[in-house]
């Protein structure tokens, strides 16, 4: 069936009733924060920093592709293996960017990745051991507009 000018009409009236009604859900709403995010992760638990190394740029000039990679420095095996890298952008709509799982197979807890910033915020990476303890880092990346650098 062709959508002729009256079928097209019909349709966007009827989702503009819809969404002044209500009737359709927020796109944003009743999305979890980075705190949320971080609490569900961790559990309320307690996070250091002494074995996760989180590089990203400082200025990223394009808040499309900003590399990030993270490692956490851990024999991979035992107590000492790293389960789960969460990253999470706090300034996005949408604070969770990847969760990267790893077992003993993958020899080192290490990624690389290119993310998309909103805006100047805070990057931030936690790692679960097996042993139930977690680490956190957390990087600064100013975001400019259009390159401009300021």
């Amino acid at each position: 069936m062709e959508m002729d000018r009256r079928h097209f009409m019909f349709a966007g009236s009827a989702s503009i009733a819809l969404l002044a009604t209500g009737a359709l859900p927020a796109v944003a709403a009743g999305d979890p924060t980075a705190a949320d995010l971080l609490k569900e992760f961790t559990g309320g638990a307690e996070t250091v920093d002494d074995k996760i190394s989180l590089t990203t740029p400082e200025i990223a000039e394009n808040g499309n592709t900003v590399p990030i990679s993270v490692e956490v420095d851990s024999a991979m095996d035992g107590s000492d293996m790293v389960q789960s890298i969460m990253i999470l952008a706090d300034g996005n709509p949408r604070p969770e960017v990847v969760t990267f799982n790893f077992t003993a197979m993958s020899g080192e807890a290490a990624a690389k990745t290119r993310i998309r910033l909103a805006k100047t915020q805070n990057v931030i990476a936690v790692a679960k051991m097996a042993d139930g303890s977690f680490q956190m880092a957390s990087n600064e990346v100013k975001v400019t507009i259009g390159g401009c650098g300021g």
